[in-house]
């Protein structure tokens, strides 16, 4: 089971948005967070007010907002299953990286635990490949991807 697993997919991209600030900024604003995540003021307070009940952040209206270091467990597994789902698509199904990008954003909530850990294991094993096999790999699939589609289109 996740760590964050009773938490909303909402939540879980403030957490991400959140974890993403402070490694630029060391903390957030509220402000900031709306920015990112192109949602209203009164959407992230409701949002912040439910992570520090959970105690995921530590957090005061008009204040800097900080990951607690269980939000940053909870932010750092969101963001790990966020970043290999979009360096799967991009770097094994060769695919458009703003594509890739809301794909990831949206898979990342969806994908049982099991499958996720087994996709990790996978782009990680593509990418640790012994004398290159994974990467004869990636780019065999790509030349298969463009002969079938190509005969789709023809």
């Amino acid at each position: 089971m996740s760590p964050g697993s009773s938490l909303s997919d909402s939540l879980e991209d403030y957490l991400e948005a959140i974890f993403h600030i402070e490694q630029a900024k060391q903390a957030a604003r509220a402000k900031d967070i709306a920015g990112r995540m192109k949602v209203s003021g009164s959407s992230v307070t409701g949002a912040l007010q439910a992570l520090a009940r959970r105690k995921l952040i530590n957090y005061s209206p008009y204040d800097l907002v900080t990951l607690t270091e269980k939000g940053r467990e909870v932010a750092g597994d969101v963001v790990r299953r966020h970043d290999v789902l979009r360096r799967f698509f991009v770097d094994v199904l060769d695919a458009d990286s703003r594509e890739a990008e809301k794909g990831a954003c949206r898979m990342e909530h969806a994908l049982p635990r099991g499958i996720m850990e087994r996709l990790i294991s996978f782009v990680e094993y593509l990418s640790a490949g012994r004398k290159g096999e994974g990467r004869r790999l990636v780019e065999d699939f790509k030349h298969y991807y463009e002969r079938t589609n190509k005969k789709k289109t023809d």
